[in-house]
């Protein structure tokens, strides 16, 4: 059977490097109506090959953020299946073998080039405007040579034998016969010197031994594509089917990013955007459910989901427009129905388990409560009324402004969300700026709650928790810069 007549299986396979992202909700939205329309199935692999950027706490976040969205993989790490490890970084033995494969076939060599020489060439042929950054100087080595410089240690990379000439095509679904000439390829790194795969190998790999039949991802990596089809191609193996989504646009059409909106999932989680909602407003980007619907629920996105009806203009993340979709699902809900959505957001035991402790030697009545710790159940702050104390005397705004970007910084690097921790990034970042506490601490304080007075700041930003914590900094740092 083609990949185009076996039962559906798809994938989403995100790399545990950071907060969950809305791209992979986005994509993963879109495989998972496929395959259920198709009664096909839905798999998560976890992508961790990169292992200087994969963060322990990531990989949970991601099955946590999928799951509050409503999306169920029927294989995956933690559930298990037939064609695990669903970790990358579980299936090292296979690359190598697969690697070796290739080696084998003639189809890859042994490439003992040093970084420093690789630079040079690069540098070179830049300036002499030639293609490709690599000049397959092992590429023809007597074989003898090279299995003994491997046998004896020698560091180097497994490469594949890109043509050097002529065109590789692929079928995108939603864009048709898409073209690039083998020049405009190097022969591509399969496995290197630290004996880990690339991205490319593993993925081809993976996807053919887990018998995926549609590879649907985002269309920054169209440009890759190509070289996916060659290692097809050079282990004798048919490709999937192909579909490049468009990438998600801020209003302005620049690419989403968290500088200019909150790409974590769990922000929208926390401001308290129905999953519901944000999975609506996700399918509205890029699919069109006919007329000018805009309101529709998973189940029927699934009904009715067809790659025609999928759309490859820029695709806008307009928060204003998910916030007032969100508006109608609360109009259309029971009073009874809003009061339980509002206490699982924060009105439920957990969350004020954890405010307790903030509130309870600062009030003498229960009805102190509420106005003592409003700014832990809002999303953005108004810094109007305080803007002229947003400020450490002697330091220009914009020093300010780029201070607590800095600080942002730190804390989206942070694994872990935890007061002690959260408190030593602070005052190391301080220290870096040559601050004094009672010059940092205010300014901090204000941008995370707009009041001059409030429970400790690692108390603070532990029970705001990350999403909010850098939100409002960003914000601040925005009202402080503004002219």
């Amino acid at each position: 059977m083609t990949a185009a007549t076996r039962p559906v299986r798809v994938r989403i396979a995100p790399s545990p490097t950071g907060d969950p992202h809305v791209g992979t909700a986005y994509i993963a939205l879109f495989n998972y109506a496929f395959a259920r329309q198709q009664g096909g199935k839905f798999i998560l692999r976890i992508e961790d090959t990169d292992q200087k950027r994969a963060r322990s706490d990531s990989e949970q976040m991601i099955f946590d953020a999928l799951r509050w969205c409503g999306l169920r993989w029927d294989e995956g790490p933690d559930v298990g299946g037939p064609y695990g490890p669903y970790r990358q970084s579980e299936r090292s033995a296979i690359y190598r073998e697969h690697a070796q494969v290739l080696l084998d076939k003639g189809e890859a060599y042994p490439c003992f080039c040093t970084a420093e020489r690789l630079e040079k060439v690069r540098i070179q042929r830049a300036a002499e405007h030639i293609s490709g950054g690599y000049d397959r100087n092992c590429r023809e080595l007597p074989a003898s040579e090279a299995a003994a410089r491997v046998a004896g240690g020698e560091a180097h990379v497994v490469r594949l034998k890109v043509p050097i000439e002529g065109s590789i095509e692929f079928v995108d679904m939603a864009r048709g016969v898409v073209s690039r000439e083998a020049t405009e390829f190097d022969d591509q790194v399969l496995m290197k010197s630290d004996g880990l795969p690339t991205y490319h190998l593993a993925n081809v790999v993976d996807d053919h031994l887990m018998e995926i039949t549609h590879v649907c991802r985002a269309e920054e990596w169209v440009s890759s594509t190509g070289k996916h089809v060659l290692l097809y191609r050079a282990f004798g193996w048919e490709p999937p089917q192909f579909i490049h989504m468009p990438l998600l646009r801020n209003p302005d059409k620049s690419k989403v990013s968290k500088r200019n909106n909150p790409t974590s999932i769990f922000y929208y989680r926390d401001i308290g955007i129905f999953p519901e909602t944000f999975l609506n407003f996700l399918g509205t980007l890029g699919y069109s459910f006919g007329g000018d619907r805009e309101k529709f629920t998973l189940a029927e996105m699934v009904e009715t989901f067809s790659w025609d009806r999928v759309s490859l203009g820029g695709p806008v993340f307009d928060v204003v427009k998910m916030t007032a979709l969100n508006e109608k699902y609360i109009h259309e809900l029971t009073v009874e129905q809003l009061a339980d959505r509002v206490i699982a957001w924060r009105l439920n035991r957990d969350f004020l388990v954890k405010l307790m402790p903030l509130a309870q030697k600062r009030i003498k009545r229960l009805d102190e409560v509420i106005p003592l710790t409003e700014y832990f159940f809002a999303g953005d702050l108004d810094y109007t009324p305080i803007l002229g104390e947003l400020k450490i005397e002697g330091v220009e705004p914009a020093a300010i402004a780029a201070a607590l970007l800095a600080f942002v910084d730190k804390l989206d690097a942070r694994v872990g969300w935890v007061k002690a921790d959260l408190e030593a990034d602070m005052k190391a970042w301080a220290t870096e700026h040559t601050w004094k506490p009672k010059q940092a601490y205010p300014l901090i304080r204000l941008a995370l709650t707009a009041r001059m007075a409030a429970p400790g700041l690692g108390d603070t930003m532990e029970v705001l928790g990350k999403e909010l914590t850098r939100r409002r900094l960003r914000r601040a740092a925005e009202a402080i810069a503004a002219p």
